[in-house]
Formats: structure tokens, C-alpha cells, sequence
């Protein structure tokens, strides 16, 4: 959805967060005396230029706060398409025009300056930007530095030799004697909220101030080096799959998106060795799909799945309900640095289908087949069906040797989303007696009371 920009008013600040729900990614426009900034834009970049547009201000600049990992960003063809400088930390090393920043050093856009301030440990590359309007600093822009109640954790996928001891050793001084030096009325505006794979235990809430933080945030409140440290590394998973892959896309520079929509195929104009990646719900997918499709629906967390489990360098095919679902799947495919889209096939009377086995609760209980729980092991832990395998979605291609591929198996997740794309990857890979689990271990507690 676009946001509804006002009209801006001659030597007043003009400050906007765009929030992409699907990647808890926020992005921002500052503009000021007809001259604007964007900071950490999305791929899709057409709501910025729009923005400027009714604003009747020009993109002088495109900020990073980072190399991003979790989403390819729109910083190169925001510029291209606006004229605008693209900057960045120095120590990011990117490989294309832009102007390399390090601390202290400033911007102007009307009355406006923003101060860029070092602040590594997410990345070392990270840069927060301190926002003041004559000589007042009313906003800092913390990228993944400083969420609302936590902090970026040490990003492995673009550490460039650091352990993550070192990274965090790095944040606890970019917290301490950076950002907490600070007027506690500065407002904290960061780059991602609740949802997103950069933290651990985000706020829903998308802003805050220093003030607040220095209270609520866990690691912000008086502690030695050494206790946010192991806080930060103790337990610390590798960074999803395509985060180092989005990282370097972001370092060089990703190529703009096309204009035109996917193509529609047919079973005649089908590429070899396609995925095909129905985007479909899992109700619709269970009841019939293509052969070997998989199936990860766009109205749950589509970007950040596909991005842990699809290939980077295979054409994928969208089986879509329509044109608006397919484009929409093409998009959010490349925010994560997914690109290779063949085309769509809307209707799959041409293909040979199949339908994917559904199970009851009520059926799970009196039938007692094997069941694989794809949730998160925090998740499994807190509670799940007795006797009961887990292994999560994001390991679950690694580990098909782990399943018998004989025995019936039910395949389980918390609603159903995640084990309709479990069941679609089980039966690709061969498993012929899979079945998916409707309404998952919530329906089970509702029922069942574990």
C-alpha cells in the first residue's frame, strides 16, 4: 500500500517511515527547502520517487546504514532513477559510485543536517545518522544497530574476519559510548521491527527515544562488556542462507527491476530444470498442484522462506490464481535477491497434478503416524505433541536422510503454513506418504490441551 505523503511546507522538516510488514523492513524520506533524503530503501523504489513527487522535492541522496543481509535493497536504482548520491559507510567497500562516510561527517538538505556516527557491531560497516534541525538533534536513524527493546546481533554474513565476539565487543561500545551520550529525547527510528531476522526479541512498537530505551531496552541498561558479549553470542545461529548472498548484492550493486510483468507459459514454453514454486494457499495447494511444485503461499511470510530455501540460480516458474499474484510473487522474490523468474502458469489443466494429503487433529490422534514439527526449536520446546520429530523448516532440505521415507509421516507446524511448505519439499525429494497436519499444534492444543 502507498502512504499518503502531505504536502510539504517551506522550511519545516518533512519526516516519513515507510513499513514493509512482510520483511518488517522500515525505510525513511527527510526532506527539508525543497531536497530530500532516502534511508535504507526497499527494491521496489517507485513509492519514494512518488513521495518526492507530491512533496515537490528533489532526492539528493540515498543514505545506507549498512550492507543489508535480509533484503536486497533499491539503493542503485533510487539513484539512477532520481539522480541522487548514493552513500555509504567507508568501511563497506562498495563496489560502484557513491560517497564513502565516516564519523562526524555531515549532510545538508534545507536546514536540515544529518550526522553520520559509526556505530559498529551489527556490521562493521554500520552507520547511525543523527538527525538535527538547527543544531537541535531531534532523530536518530539506527539501522540495525538499535532496535525498539534490542539489539542487531552480531550479522556473521557480513562480518569480513570478525568473530562474533569482536562484533559484539564492537556493539557494546557503539552502544555505550555513542549512542547513549545522547539526549534522552532524541527519538529512535530503526531499520526493522518485530519479525524481522536481524534481532532476537523486537518490539512491536516502531519507534521510541533514546530516553525510553536507556529503561526498557535489555541491553542497554548497565552491564560489563563481557555480560553482552556472551548475551549476544551465547546460542547464536547461523545467519539464514541467503543473507551472505543478499549482502554482496548490496556491495555490488543489484540491477534494476523490469517494468514489465511475468510471462505466461505454457506447458510448451516451460524451461528445463524449472522450479516450479506454486504461490498459492496451502488449502488450494493441498486440494491439487503440479508434480513436484512447491508450495510457499504469499500471504504468510513468502520473501523471507523463499529466500532460505529456494535456489538462487535454477528459473523458477509461479503457479499464481492470477497475473496481479504472479507479479506480486516476482516482486518480492527479488527483495530477497531472487531473480531467475521464468514466467507463471495460471491454469495447470496441461500438467500432471497431484493432490497433497490433509490430516485432522482428530485423524493425527486416532491414526498415531510419525510426526515431523517444522516449528523453531524454541517453539518445539515450549510445547509439542508427545513423541513427536523436530527439525526446522530452514533445515529440513539438509536433513531428509533424518525421515523414513517408508512409514506414513504428518507433517505439523503451528497453523499449517509452514507444513504445507515442509510436506511440498518431502514429496519433491521422493517421500510419497506425506500428509500435512490442518490447523497445526494450535488446533491440537485447542483440542488436546498440550
Amino acid at each position: 500500500m502507498r502512504a499518503t505523503i502531505p504536502k510539504a511546507r517551506d522550511h519545516n522538516m518533512h519526516f516519513h517511515q515507510f513499513y514493509l510488514g512482510c520483511l518488517a523492513h522500515a525505510s525513511y524520506l527527510i526532506a527539508d527547502g525543497g531536497e530530500a533524503v532516502v534511508v535504507d530503501p526497499q527494491r521496489d523504489v517507485d513509492q519514494y520517487l512518488d513521495a518526492a513527487k507530491t512533496l515537490g522535492v528533489v532526492i539528493r541522496h540515498v543514505l545506507e546504514t549498512h550492507l543489508h543481509a535480509d533484503f536486497v535493497s533499491g539503493h542503485r536504482e533510487l539513484a539512477e532513477r532520481s539522480g541522487a548520491e548514493i552513500v555509504f559507510g567507508a568501511r563497506a567497500n562498495a563496489a560502484f559510485p557513491h560517497r564513502a562516510v565516516r564519523d562526524g561527517d555531515v549532510l545538508r538538505i534545507g536546514h536540515v543536517e544529518l550526522r553520520a556516527i559509526e556505530t559498529p557491531g551489527h556490521t562493521p560497516e554500520s552507520i547511525s545518522w543523527l538527525v538535527s534541525e538547527e543544531g537541535h538533534p531531534s532523530k536518530l536513524l539506527t539501522g540495525d544497530t538499535l532496535f525498539i527493546g534490542d539489539v542487531g546481533w552480531p550479522d556473521l554474513a557480513g562480518a569480513r574476519g570478525h568473530t562474533s565476539e569482536e562484533m559484539a565487543s564492537m556493539l557494546y561500545d557503539s552502544l555505550h559510548t555513542k549512542i547513549l551520550t545522547l539526549p534522552d529525547d532524541v527519538e529512535v527510528w530503526p531499520a526493522h521491527g518485530a519479525g524481522s531476522a536481524c534481532g532476537r526479541n523486537m518490539s512491536k512498537e516502531l519507534t521510541s527515544t533514546i530516553g525510553m530505551q536507556r529503561k526498557l531496552n535489555w541491553a542497554l541498561r548497565p552491564m560489563p562488556r563481557e555480560e553482552l558479549i556472551q548475551e549476544l553470542t551465547s546460542g547464536l545461529a547461523a545467519p539464514p542462507r541467503y543473507f551472505p548472498h543478499d549482502a554482496e548484492l548490496n556491495r555490488v550493486g543489484p540491477s534494476s527491476l523490469s517494468d514489465e510483468g511475468p510471462a505466461l507459459l505454457t506447458a510448451d514454453t516451460l524451461p528445463s530444470g524449472a522450479l516450479i514454486l506454486d504461490v498459492r494457499d496451502a488449502g488450494a495447494f493441498g486440494a491439487r498442484h503440479i508434480d513436484g511444485a512447491v508450495n510457499i503461499g504469499l500471504d504468510g511470510s513468502f520473501a523471507t522462506w523463499c529466500g532460505a530455501l529456494l535456489p538462487f540460480d535454477a528459473p523458477i516458474v509461479i503457479v499464481a490464481d492470477d497475473a496481479n499474484s504472479a507479479a506480486q510473487a516476482v516482486i518480492r522474490l527479488a527483495r530477497v535477491g531472487i531473480e531467475r523468474v521464468a514466467g507463471y502458469i495460471a491454469a495447470m489443466d496441461d500438467y500432471p497434478t497431484t493432490p497433497l494429503a490433509q490430516l485432522t487433529v482428530q485423524e493425527l490422534r486416532d491414526q498415531s503416524p510419525a510426526i515431523l514439527d517444522v516449528r523453531r526449536r524454541g517453539e518445539f520446546a515450549e510445547c509439542h505433541i508427545p513423541g513427536a520429530k523436530n527439525i526446522p523448516l530452514d533445515e529440513l532440505p539438509e536433513r531428509f536422510s533424518e525421515i523414513d521415507r517408508e512409514h506414513p509421516l504428518a507433517v505439523i507446524c503451528a497453523g499449517g503454513y509452514r507444513s504445507s511448505i515442509a510436506s511440498s519439499l518431502l514429496a519433491r525429494a521422493g517421500f510419497t506418504n506425506v500428509r500435512n497436519v490442518q490447523g497445526g499444534t494450535e488446533e491440537w492444543q485447542r483440542q488436546v490441551g498440550v
